[in-house]
């Protein structure tokens, strides 16, 4: 087109004619109309140059007297047959100039170059960018080219990029009749995910309760989370980052790991020897040390495949290319990629599982057996450079082979708790022979050691699991310069959680059954995915970080996690970003500023006592016997020595009644608050109640998977939080309230009054529920108060009767 303009402007119309009508055989819609459009209108100017000229001839061939006389200059006594054609010529090229601006200047672009532009405008996510790129080379080219199914699919994704769900979503369902199996294949992991996306833009998803203060909308849209503003990432990869102070050391978690595993397959070797009575513990201790050795090697290289089975079984795992997951993620297959050349690993074994909850894990014996295995969730809910920050995370695990001691943890585990169930049934099949005596009590020896080398396993795996994470936190952020992207894909993924657990009727048995081995700790979502759901600034989620990073009830909390707190994590990937030179995500230093002005003697003097009250009605009956025996003592045998046991009693009825008081402190006038609120409070305990009234609506139970559940899941504007109720009836109350009355309630709207409490997991004691003409009253305090009072009548009976 370009060439053609020149030969016009040059004055050689016949050869911009000539190439003009090849243009028009292209098979280019657009260019073929475009090159037919000015043939045409050369066809028309030259019928008007062969008209002119014979209106030139004809006037030339007139008698003189008719032509015209004047007096006027040269030019403006030329002819007007002569300046009609320069106008009408002047006119065309002007013409022809505004058509050729007005054509969009890919019209000159190969196709090749507009697939290639379009992928990588939507690489750096220049999503309307790429829509455009990729709609062109689609209209430009034919269902037969090689690359048009793939352009299609990266449109898909530039669609829902550019906010165009719709249009993603009808390309989909389009390519859903691809004759290629590859192609449907990705339509049944991506079309899910993009419906479900189009019921979260169009508030199909569960509704949040109306604003407090709104004026009584009929149906409320669910408050969406806000885009985060990005902090920056580093353009230098593989830099070396301290982490001093951070965490403990790797090798020695993994060396106590593998120590410790040596020994319970040992002494549970030795258990099974004396149950089959041998007789020579040398021999018998040789054949427990080869039992150890041998058990330990297969299943390191057989875990691999054991776990492929469990995975194929339970979460119907998809074993992929790398090119798929390019589709998917082009940043994270370029990290694949780059991390295998740097470090010369074989590329792992790449997973997907057609499950919306975001998780990744990996497993494997040796680096070049191990997999990595993401959730379409993980593509749902996170941006490509905060997918490849996840990938990069799970190769740490790869190069550190720390997943390899948890995958043989993982499984011997099991093998332990096995060996416990199996071992306690045995002993109690056995009889009470004189023969079957020695096998029972040694099956008893055996379960009793199993069970507790599982408990202190369980410890231990917990242990490792929290010090590998950091580690690989640190390797993802300096293999991608992107620490500020995976403490948005950390926030993200527990968003992501609580959306889907609101979703289902069941609790997620992927999410359950990863639990140590994925990214993140499902139980730690509620706090920080309820920030990012309602928070638009993002040091609104950086005050839940409070509690997690500077509460003492976070770090014995934390003992029970599988991860460190997601605050922890947070704060050690800001300290790599200020290495990196990089603004810090959620405004960290912020944050980390306000929890050093905490008052550090009231965390921790709360946290005192707190401890205190949760033992005080053990403490009580330990000083009240003390406080008896002295007065025994003084007495000279005028008081019974029952007179210890009465005061015991005592003592630990008036304890209980103080830990009412502390646990569950009495209502005043309480001033309506929210959930985020509720979490933002960076002394708040798992032990001391904070009275709370919030309002919302009654979104499920507790326990999805549980039809007799007696908790529920309450949602008001600002989040979700679990409702604990408590019946007068004990534990056959709760189940009935559970079976009869908590799926009625699902969907009421009101007011909750309780105590909220802190964990991993924050909740509300309920006290009242009330909303739509039902009340519902609960009574946390009701059992605890009987208690005490019958200690204290008991303690007093027994005084006066010494």
């Amino acid at each position: 087109m370009g060439l053609v303009r020149a030969y016009y402007h040059s004055g050689k119309t016949e050869d911009a004619i000539a190439l003009c009508e090849k243009l028009a055989g292209s098979e280019n819609p657009k260019l073929k109309a475009w090159a037919q459009k000015s043939l045409q209108s050369w066809q028309v100017l030259n019928e008007r140059k062969g008209a002119k000229k014979e209106n030139k001839e004809a006037i030339a061939s007139a008698p003189a007297s008719s032509a015209p006389t004047s007096s006027a200059t040269p030019e403006a006594s030329t002819p007007i047959y002569l300046e009609k054609p320069a106008s009408e010529e002047e006119s065309y090229e002007q013409e022809q100039e505004d058509e050729l601006d007005s054509e969009s200047e890919t019209d000159l672009i190969v196709p090749g170059e507009l697939l290639q532009g379009g992928r990588k405008a939507l690489k750096e996510k220049r999503y309307a960018e790429a829509v455009q790129q990729l709609e062109e080379f689609c209209q430009r080219s034919e269902e037969t080219h090689s690359d048009f199914a793939q352009a299609r699919m990266w449109l898909v994704k530039a669609y829902r990029g550019n906010a165009q769900l719709s249009e993603a979503i009808a390309l989909c369902e389009e390519l859903a009749d691809s004759s290629d199996t590859l192609v449907r294949d990705w339509v049944k992991q991506t079309l899910p995910s993009l419906k479900a996306s189009g019921r979260k833009a169009s508030g199909k998803k569960a509704p949040t309760p109306e604003p407090i203060a709104a004026p009584d909308p009929e149906s409320p849209e669910e408050e969406q989370p806000k885009a985060i503003p990005k902090a920056g990432r580093s353009p230098q990869m593989g830099v070396r980052l301290a982490m001093k102070g951070i965490a403990g050391s790797l090798a020695l978690a993994s060396t106590v790991t593998i120590s410790l595993l040596f020994g319970m397959v040992l002494v549970l070797s030795l258990a099974l020897i004396l149950i089959v009575g041998s007789d020579n513990p040398g021999t018998g201790l040789q054949m427990s040390i080869a039992i150890t050795i041998a058990v330990n090697l297969g299943m390191f290289f057989l875990s691999p495949w054991i776990m492929d089975f469990i995975q194929g079984g339970l979460y119907r795992t998809r074993w992929v290319s790398l090119k798929e997951i390019e589709r998917y993620s082009p940043e994270s297959a370029e990290v694949i990629r780059q991390v295998c050349a740097r470090k010369k690993l074989k590329h792992p074994k790449l997973g997907i599982i057609d499950d919306d909850n975001p998780t990744a894990f990996t497993y494997g014996s040796l680096p070049n057996t191990a997999r990595i295995v993401v959730s379409n969730g993980i593509f749902v809910y996170l941006d490509d450079d905060e997918a490849a920050t996840v990938y990069a995370h799970e190769l740490g695990h790869i190069v550190h082979w720390d997943f390899a001691v948890m995958t043989l943890a993982s499984t011997l585990l099991q093998i332990i708790y096995l060996i416990y169930i199996y071992t306690r049934e045995l002993a109690d099949q056995l009889g009470n022979g004189d023969a079957e005596k020695k096998i029972k009590q040694a099956a008893r020896n055996a379960a009793l050691l199993a069970y507790i080398f599982y408990i202190i396993g369980n410890y231990l795996l917990l242990y490792l699991s929290r010090t590998r994470e950091y580690f690989a936190d640190r390797f993802s952020a300096e293999a991608t310069g992107n620490p500020n992207g995976l403490s948005r894909a950390l926030v993200k993924i527990a968003y992501g959680i609580l959306e889907e657990a609101k979703e289902t009727a069941q609790p997620s048995k992927l999410i359950q059954g990863t639990r140590a081995l994925g990214i993140a700790d499902s139980k730690a979502a509620a706090s920080i995915g309820t920030a990012y759901r309602i928070a638009s600034e993002p040091e609104k989620i950086g005050r839940v970080f409070l509690w997690d990073m500077f509460n003492p009830w976070g770090w014995w909390m934390e003992l029970n996690s599988t991860h460190p707190l997601t605050g922890k994590r947070v704060r050690a990937l800001s300290t790599y970003a200020e290495q990196l030179g990089l603004d810090v995500e959620f405004d960290m230093g912020r944050i980390i500023g306000e929890g050093r002005k905490l008052n550090r003697k009231k965390l921790y003097g709360d946290f005192v006592f707190d401890i205190f009250i949760y033992w005080i009605q053990w403490i009580g009956a330990i000083v009240g016997a003390v406080l008896g025996f002295i007065l025994y003592s003084l007495s000279r045998g005028l008081m019974s020595p029952a007179m210890v046991s009465a005061f015991a009693t005592l003592g630990f009825g008036i304890a209980t009644l103080i830990k009412i008081l502390v646990a569950f402190p009495q209502f005043k006038r309480l001033p309506k608050t929210d959930v985020l609120t509720l979490m933002s409070d960076p002394y708040a305990s798992p032990m001391r109640g904070k009275p709370a009234k919030i309002e919302g609506k009654v979104i499920g139970r507790g326990d999805a998977g549980y039809a007799f559940g007696s908790d529920m899941k309450f949602q008001d504007p600002a989040g979700t939080i679990y409702l604990r109720y408590a019946s007068r009836f004990g534990p056959l109350g709760n189940f009935l309230f559970g079976w009869t009355q908590v799926e009625s309630l699902v969907g009421l709207e009101g007011g909750a009054v309780g105590w909220f409490r802190r964990g991993i997991v924050p909740w509300i004691d309920l006290s009242e529920l009330k909303g739509d003409n039902r009340r519902i009253t609960s009574h946390h305090r009701f059992w605890l108060g009987i208690v005490g009072c019958g200690a204290i009548v008991l303690g007093l009976l027994q005084a006066f009767m010494s």
